[in-house]
C-alpha cells in the first residue's frame, strides 16, 4: 500500500481528499465567498484550519470520511470572519471593572454621574469622566467648569473626551493652570480663556499633571486577562474574527502573545505600537528600533505587529482635528477664535522623519488624521518618502481620514495608500458635524464612492474604546450597523442622508470588513474570502446581508462563529 501510494503521488494520481479526508464539511448553504468576482456556492470543506474545498454539494460532499463532520447549513448564509481595523481591546476591557458606566445623553446624566462618583470618594480624590463625546449629548456641548464646580465642589474633575477635556476649578488648581499660565513655545496645545482671560477650564490637546488620584479598585493580571478573553468573545459573537490594536504597548502584546499560548485567543490579532511621535528625535528613534527588533513582527496569521501608530491632529468630535478651513466660531465646541483651524500635533520634518523610518523596515505607518489638513499633510508626506521607496509595499494607511479632499483621495490611489475608517461615525455624530459644519462642507465627509471608485483600499473599523457590548459601547463595535451606515449614509435623528452620492453598495460594504480589511492588516493571503488554501475563519449568519431589508441589516444575528475552523461562537 505504501508503495502504490508513493508511486500515485509521484505520478500526481492520488487526490488531496484521498490522501486527508476533511476535518469538516458545511453543506447546502448560500455561500457568499466575497472572492473577486463575488461567486456564490454551496459547500465548503475544511482540514486542517484551512479551507480545501469550495463548491456544489456533491462534489463537496464526496469528500467525506469516517472522521469528517457535516454540518446542514439548512440554507443560511455562510460569509468570511469579519475583521475589525480598529479597536482599543485594553482600555475598553477594563474601562468598567470598577463600576459600570451608565449610558449618557445629556449633561444632566453626565452631572448625575459625577455626583455618583463624589458620593463614592473622598474630598480631593480625583474625579474623571473619559469618551462621553459632546457631539452624541443633546446639548451638543461640553460641560461647563462652573457646572462641574457646582457638583464637585471638593474633588478635582476632569471631562476627558479624546485629545481634549474641561477641567472644573480645583482641577485647575491642582494643575497649576491660571490666567497666567503659558504652555511650552512649540506646544501644539491650547488653554482656552475666556472675554477676562480667565481659563474656562477646556484644555486642547493637553493632559496636565494634576496633583490627586482617582481612588478606584486596581485589576490584576488575571483580571486584565479574564475581561480582555471575554471582551475577545463577544467580538465573535458579531462576526469579528480579526482585530487591528492601533495603539498598542508591549504590556499589551504580552497578554496577546499569553492569550495565544494558551489557546485563549480568539481573534486574529494584528497590532500597530504606539510611538511618541514628538519627543527628542534619539528617543523615537530608539522607540522604532525597538518595534522593528520585536520578534512580533515577524509574519504571523495569529499575531502580528504590522506597524506603528502616532497622532498627527486632534478630534472631531472634540473641535480639534486639523482643518483646511477655520473651523468656524462654535459654543458648542468651545471655539471663540474665528481663525481657529484645529490642532496639528506633529511638525511636517519630523511626520517625514517617522514615515520614512517605519516604512523603510517594512512596517505600516499610520497616523489619527481627521481633518482634511491633516490627511492632506500625510499624504502629501507619503508622496515625498516614495521618492526614496515604496509606501505601498508597506501597506501606508491613514487612520480615521473622515475628511478628504478629492486631490488627497487622487493621490492616495496613485501611491497605493490605505484607509481605516470607521463609518459609525456618521452615524452617531452626523447629525452635530452637519449642524456645525454645513451641507456644503460634510460633502468631504467620509467620501467613500470616491474611494472605492478610484481603488483606494478603505478597511472599516470601530475605535471601539470603552466597554464590552456591541451597541452599548464607545464607539459601538457592531459591523453591520458599520455596514448599514455606509450603504444609507443615515445619521441619527437627521431625516435625510448626509450626502447620499458618498454612499456605497452593499457588496462594497461587506468589502471593508472582509477583503478591504485583509489587506489593509496584511491578511489578504490567508483570509477574507472563502477560497481554496485560505484559513476557514467562518460565520454563519441568520440573514443574507446582500438581499435582506436594508434596514434589517444592523440587527443581524451570528449564529455560529469559526476561527481556523474551529467554533469559537455559538449561540
Amino acid at each position: 500500500m505504501r508503495i502504490a501510494t508513493a508511486l500515485c503521488l509521484s505520478l500526481g494520481l492520488l487526490s488531496e481528499a484521498a490522501l486527508a479526508a476533511p476535518d469538516l464539511i458545511l453543506h447546502h448553504g448560500r455561500i457568499v465567498t466575497m472572492d473577486e468576482a463575488l461567486s456564490f456556492s454551496e459547500a465548503v470543506a475544511v482540514e486542517g484550519g484551512r479551507i480545501i474545498a469550495v463548491g456544489d454539494n456533491d462534489s463537496v460532499l464526496g469528500l467525506k470520511g469516517e472522521r469528517t463532520e457535516l454540518l446542514d447549513l439548512k440554507g443560511k448564509t455562510l460569509m468570511p470572519g469579519l475583521m475589525d481595523s480598529h479597536v482599543h481591546p485594553g482600555s475598553a476591557a477594563m474601562i468598567e471593572f470598577d463600576h459600570e458606566i451608565p449610558t449618557m445623553e445629556t449633561i444632566a446624566d453626565v452631572l448625575a454621574y459625577l455626583t455618583s462618583r463624589v458620593k463614592a470618594s473622598k474630598p480631593g480624590d480625583l474625579i474623571s469622566l473619559r469618551q462621553v463625546f459632546i457631539t452624541r449629548l443633546e446639548e451638543k456641548r461640553y460641560p461647563t467648569r462652573a457646572e462641574l464646580d457646582l457638583v464637585a465642589p471638593e474633588n478635582p474633575v476632569v471631562f476627558s473626551t479624546g485629545p481634549d477635556a474641561m477641567l472644573n476649578s480645583l482641577a485647575l488648581k491642582l494643575a497649576g493652570i491660571d490666567r497666567n499660565y503659558q504652555l511650552p513655545k512649540e506646544s501644539p496645545a491650547r488653554v482656552e480663556s475666556d472675554a477676562k482671560g480667565e481659563p474656562t477650564g477646556l484644555l486642547r490637546s493637553f493632559s496636565p499633571k494634576i496633583a490627586a488620584k482617582a481612588v478606584t479598585r486596581s485589576p490584576t493580571e488575571a483580571d486584565r486577562y479574564e475581561r480582555t478573553q471575554a471582551l475577545f468573545r463577544d467580538y465573535n459573537s458579531v462576526g469579528l474574527t480579526t482585530v487591528a490594536d492601533r495603539d498598542c504597548s508591549f504590556g499589551q502584546t504580552a497578554l496577546y502573545e499569553k492569550l495565544h499560548q494558551n489557546g485563549d485567543l480568539s481573534v486574529r490579532m494584528r497590532v500597530s505600537m504606539s510611538i511618541p511621535a514628538m519627543s527628542l528625535w534619539p528617543a523615537t528613534q530608539k522607540a522604532i528600533e525597538e518595534v522593528v527588533a520585536s520578534p512580533l513582527t515577524q509574519p504571523s496569521t495569529d499575531l502580528q505587529i504590522i506597524g506603528t501608530k502616532v497622532y498627527l491632529d486632534g478630534g472631531m468630535l472634540t473641535g480639534s482635528s486639523f482643518m483646511t478651513e477655520p473651523w468656524g466660531i462654535s459654543e458648542a465646541y468651545g471655539i471663540s477664535d474665528p481663525e481657529y483651524r484645529g490642532v496639528q500635533k506633529i511638525s511636517a520634518d519630523r511626520l517625514k522623519q517617522l514615515v520614512e523610518m517605519v516604512t523603510a523596515s517594512g512596517l505600516q505607518f499610520t497616523a489619527h488624521s481627521v481633518g482634511d489638513a491633516a490627511v492632506k499633510l500625510l499624504v502629501d508626506t507619503y508622496e515625498e518618502v516614495n521618492k526614496t521607496h515604496s509606501v505601498r509595499d508597506a501597506r501606508s494607511s491613514i487612520t480615521h481620514c473622515n475628511f478628504m479632499q478629492p486631490e488627497s483621495i487622487a493621490k492616495a490611489a496613485r501611491l497605493g495608500v490605505c484607509i481605516d475608517l470607521q463609518p459609525i461615525w456618521l452615524h452617531m455624530d452626523g447629525l452635530t458635524l452637519t449642524g456645525h459644519f454645513g451641507q456644503e462642507r460634510m460633502k468631504i465627509f467620509q467620501p467613500l464612492r470616491a474611494c472605492f471608485d478610484q481603488k483606494v483600499i478603505v478597511g472599516g473599523g470601530s475605535d471601539h474604546m470603552q466597554k464590552i457590548g456591541s451597541f452599548r459601547s464607545v464607539n459601538p463595535y457592531n459591523p453591520w450597523l458599520g455596514m448599514w451606515t455606509a450603504i444609507t449614509r443615515k445619521a441619527g435623528k437627521l431625516n435625510e442622508p448626509v450626502h447620499a452620492e458618498n454612499a456605497i453598495t452593499r457588496e462594497e460594504a461587506l468589502r471593508l470588513y472582509t477583503t478591504n480589511n485583509a489587506y489593509l492588516l496584511k491578511l489578504e493571503k490567508d483570509t477574507g474570502s472563502i477560497e481554496k488554501g485560505k484559513l476557514a475563519d467562518l460565520i454563519l449568519v441568520d440573514r443574507d446581508p446582500l438581499d435582506c431589508p436594508l434596514d434589517d441589516l444592523p440587527q443581524t444575528q451570528v449564529l455560529k462563529t469559526w476561527l481556523g475552523g474551529k467554533v469559537v461562537f455559538s449561540r
